[in-house]
């Protein structure tokens, strides 16, 4: 297969990729989930017309002509109304989110009104209907207010209890298996050998995969041998499979061999982007699905935000378009070579509030310490010509607490 670009690359791993199975959560633990349900209102929101202000609910007419003094009937509390109507000359107390009572049509905020044993006078009024909320300001009875593929963050969340569900229907959580290969790799905090580094790739790819709504499963890094990487994905049940390393042409390389004789068929050979060039995908005979990704951990974060990210968005029912934001180069760069470039970089605001990125001067694939520092990767087209200080780019914005 040849070297494909980003997008191509990207739809053959997405074809025929479907919305797993939905499935009853309650409200409180439905945070990052995606919605396979729509959301209608059952009731307007508010259901009665409400005071915005603590004050007195008055009729406009006996307020309009100027200072006057009416008397007390009652009391509107939120949850608890007034049972009666406001008639001429009279007021009821009421709080903020209370019902305005019958009879009422404005409410005078309580620092323009005085006290006066059983009676309260007013100042003079300008206009009538002051400080009142309307029923249905926020919804109406059968608006559609969520729709399925939507992930649920706190606002939608508040605005699904807002309309009383108590209950939701998501998408499953996507189960993936994550795998990284190396004799070189011993996993903290274990205590490496002479010629060893600690395997990172794996800890970062299940915080993402946790963070996109997935279920990580976390497997004990396999020996650069055949029948240990065969062996590692015996019986293990997800609905992707994430390699880490292995990926490319050399002798120890050998995760794409191994799965061969799983049946491995190539849907996506390698890609034409920096870094991450050996990242593949395919089918095993029994129909799991693997993704692969390089082995140095900023490469494999790199294609799991441009691949893993919009996959497991696809088997939550959510779109799986990537967003791009525009934002101005902050500095010059050169031009492009041949491969999609996604640069670590830095957002920032500029003084005229437009944003800003700016790419760190290392861009080796093997540095963690500039992938924490990143908050964007900035995409540079194959064969892009220089750009100037200024010049808009695509950013990629990354996800940081």
């Amino acid at each position: 297969m040849k070297l494909l670009p980003v997008d191509d690359a990207r739809t053959r791993m997405l074809e025929g990729v479907a919305a797993l199975p939905a499935e009853p959560v309650a409200i409180d633990q439905a945070s990052g989930r995606v919605l396979a349900q729509t959301i209608t209102a059952s009731r307007d929101q508010p259901p009665f017309e409400s005071s915005v202000m603590d004050g007195w609910a008055v009729r406009f007419a006996d307020a309009q002509a100027g200072a006057v003094d009416l008397d007390v009937v009652g009391e509107s509390a939120a949850g608890r109304g007034f049972d009666g109507a406001v008639g001429p000359g009279q007021a009821v107390r009421i709080f903020t989110g209370a019902a305005l009572p019958d009879g009422a049509d404005t409410v005078v905020i309580q620092e323009n009104a005085e006290r006066i044993g059983d009676r309260v006078r007013l100042g003079p009024l300008v206009q009538g209907g002051g400080n009142i909320r309307p029923r249905g300001a926020d919804f109406r009875q059968g608006n559609v207010l969520l729709e399925p593929g939507q992930r649920l963050d706190a606002w939608r969340l508040s605005l699904a209890a807002a309309a009383g569900f108590g209950e939701l229907q998501v998408a499953r959580r996507p189960r993936v298996a994550v795998l990284c290969t190396g004799e070189e790799l011993v996993r903290p905090p274990q205590v490496p050998g002479p010629f060893q580094i600690y395997e990172s790739g794996s800890a970062a790819l299940c915080a993402l995969i946790g963070a996109l709504g997935g279920i990580a499963q976390r497997l004990e890094p396999a020996r650069d041998d055949e029948a240990s990487v065969i062996g590692a994905l015996d019986g293990i049940e997800a609905d992707l499979i994430v390699t880490v390393g292995g990926a490319s042409v050399g002798d120890y390389d050998v995760v794409k061999p191994a799965l061969t004789k799983l049946g491995l068929e190539l849907k996506v050979a390698s890609v034409n982007v920096r870094p991450g060039k050996p990242t593949w995908f395919g089918v095993l005979g029994d129909g799991r699905k693997v993704l692969g990704l390089p082995g140095n951990p900023s490469s494999a974060l790199v294609c799991a935000e441009l691949f893993l990210r919009p996959f497991l968005s696809a088997l939550q029912g959510a779109d799986p378009t990537p967003v791009r934001l525009v934002a101005r180069l902050a500095e010059a760069l050169p031009a492009n070579g041949a491969r999609e470039h996604l640069m670590r970089a830095a957002l920032q605001s500029s003084a005229d509030g437009s944003l800003l990125v700016r790419p760190f001067a290392d861009q080796d694939s093997g540095l963690v310490g500039v992938f924490a520092r990143a908050d964007a990767l900035l995409r540079r087209p194959p064969n892009a010509p220089a750009a100037m200080a200024g010049d808009a780019v695509h950013v990629l914005k990354l996800d940081r607490l």
